[in-house]
């Protein structure tokens, strides 16, 4: 199992990505999940994937392979001309890689299934971000639903809802994804450290982070350690339920 989480902001969007991969209690490994692509002044686009890892990384091996082959470049991530057509390019690739596999007897169902985020800004369009689904369809972000989500999502995902705010910046973003992250590992072991992040400023066509938290990151263990000890401090100051107002409910 994986965990990835796309937020878009005003400022731009953030990118964070766990590396954990198991089949199993005694198979864990690390693998990356998020992949960037830049071209100056043109680009900047990144991925991360969650689901079978051979899925993920024949489709990302193929994405690749299209940047450089100048015969295909008309099926590149590079030549694209929108966002919209990255996010439609990323899931026809997605789906020849599972159908590939499926047409060679491989068809357990749902083993080689994956989906996708992909994001970033193409040319002067709007910074943009899309999910995609095994079947290569895909919806976008918006202002009502400003992140996207893929793997162990559900752990993360209430401290996201009730947190977030449209004016957040990037360093209350981080914070917020990083609570997620936290939230995420303490309940469910396959997801883990390190966690991958990028962060795009809108009109940069660059990331103008990419960094890697680990095991030993001094502002992680800050973070998780202090939203524990505030948990507990918001539990304590909350009014607790007298007990005759129990009663009725246990007598039935």
């Amino acid at each position: 199992m994986t965990y990835c989480v796309g937020l878009k902001l005003e400022e731009g969007i953030i990118f964070v990505s766990d590396t954990r991969t198991n089949a199993g209690l005694d198979n864990v490994a690390k693998f990356r999940k998020m992949y960037t692509w830049e071209v100056p002044n043109e680009r900047a686009i990144a991925l991360m994937t969650a689901g079978n890892l051979a899925t993920t990384q024949a489709t990302i091996g193929l994405l690749n392979e299209r940047t450089k082959a100048s015969e295909q470049r008309q099926s590149s991530l590079l030549e694209m001309a929108s966002m919209f057509e990255v996010a439609q390019l990323v899931g026809r690739t997605l789906r020849e890689v599972i159908s590939e596999h499926r047409s060679h007897g491989m068809a357990a169902s749902g083993d080689f299934d994956a989906s996708i985020i992909v994001g970033g800004q193409v040319g002067s369009d709007a910074p943009t971000m899309f999910m995609i689904y095994p079947e290569g369809n895909f919806i976008e972000v918006s202002e009502d639903t400003p992140f996207l989500q893929i793997g162990e999502i559900k752990y993360g995902r209430p401290i996201l809802v009730r947190a977030h705010s449209h004016d957040m910046g990037f360093s209350d973003g981080l914070k917020l994804l990083t609570l997620s992250f936290d939230a995420t590992m303490q309940a469910n072991l396959s997801v883990g450290l390190p966690l991958d992040i990028a962060v795009y400023e809108n009109g940069s066509h660059t990331f103008s982070q990419r960094y890697r938290i680990t095991e030993d990151d001094p502002q992680f263990q800050q973070v998780s350690n202090g939203w524990g000890d505030a948990l507990r401090s918001a539990f304590d100051a909350v009014p607790g339920i007298e007990r005759d107002r129990l009663q009725p409910f246990i007598q039935r």
